[in-house]
């Protein structure tokens, strides 16, 4: 069999341009959003994880989209220019699959509180996962031109790029198992800690539903006899693994906003001056928990996130009289 593969011009293009509207439009919203990420730094040579996955995923997807897409739009290729341009998109494939799955990964060691079993396996599954990925998206590749443009294929015996997207798919879900059952874990003790954990489990969801339906669609395509029709959804699946991973870390970053402050009426006036502060103390220290098996106060459940609850404490003395004895008690 021939390695190249000539066939008619694909219907992909609809799809292509759909995913580019979608990536680009989500570009323009998150314009502030980035902007805030690099505005947070303390300085350019200490960029933080999230800010550095942020960038990589970003504009990692930029560059995979440019390529993939030029391939297609393209009419000037021929079959020696083509041969040297159509593995560029495969690699940049995996390379932003990589960079999603590294924040998926430090996302779900973070939430097991750094555990480092769960460490180990984060690693372990990752590296399989991205060793599969690299055999099965370069293997038996051919490069397919149709009327001047130039877009990869899989062609032999065995259609292996296929075998890609499952590979993705289980570590998705091995990730979001993992991060899920620590979630249901965490004991809660304010209504801005439910809410953080609330989000966190919706992003994981999300992630995961938006990813296995585009890599579905994939699947399906990669499956098709006809080699023409192979990198139709694509385009469709960079642009929602840019948008659900880089969306993780937006919200990440949104949820270290200046912490909400949360009023407390004590209906009984504390005994002493020394309980007034003591009992202010134990509220704040309270809020900070949220595991029974994390009694220190670093929240650190994300990456670079650190949540802290504080609440002011108005004191309601219903008997001026007792107050005043208490407090010269407290005095002596």
């Amino acid at each position: 069999m021939d390695s190249r593969a000539v066939v008619d011009s694909a219907s992909e293009k609809y799809l292509r341009i759909a995913s580019i509207s979608i990536a680009l439009y989500d570009y323009l919203i998150t314009l502030p959003a980035e902007w805030r990420f690099y505005r947070s730094q303390a300085s350019i040579f200490r960029l933080s994880i999230a800010c550095i996955l942020f960038i990589l995923i970003r504009y990692i997807s930029i560059v995979v989209m440019l390529v993939s897409n030029y391939g297609v739009f393209a009419t000037n290729f021929t079959l020696e220019t083509c041969q040297d341009f159509y593995i560029v998109a495969p690699i940049f494939k995996v390379l932003q699959t990589m960079v999603s799955q590294v924040i998926l990964g430090v996302r779900t060691w973070n939430i097991a509180r750094r555990n480092r079993r769960v460490g180990i396996t984060v690693a372990l599954v990752f590296f399989i996962s991205v060793t599969l990925e690299w055999f099965t998206n370069m293997f038996a590749r051919i490069p397919v031109i149709v009327d001047g443009n130039c877009t990869p294929g899989n062609a032999g015996k065995t259609l292996s790029a296929w075998l890609y997207y499952v590979a993705a798919m289980t570590y998705d879900l091995v990730m979001l198992a993992i991060s899920t059952t620590y979630l249901l874990q965490y004991d809660t003790l304010s209504n801005r800690l439910e809410r953080v954990v609330r989000v966190l489990i919706f992003d994981g969801i999300g992630y995961l539903v938006v990813l296995t339906g585009s890599n579905i669609l994939n699947i399906v395509l990669y499956r098709a006899s006809d080699v023409q029709t192979q990198a139709s959804g694509a385009s469709i699946g960079y642009a929602v693994t840019w948008i659900m991973s880089q969306q993780i870390l937006i919200h990440l970053r949104e949820m270290q906003e200046t912490p909400r402050m949360e009023s407390v009426v004590l209906a009984r006036p504390p005994q002493s001056a020394r309980n007034v502060m003591s009992g202010f103390r134990s509220k704040r220290d309270v809020d900070l928990v949220t595991s029974p098996r994390n009694t220190h106060t670093n929240n650190d459940m994300e990456l670079d996130i650190r949540v802290c609850v504080e609440r002011s404490v108005v004191v309601d003395y219903t008997d001026e009289s007792q107050h005043l004895n208490s407090w010269d008690k407290g005095a002596r």
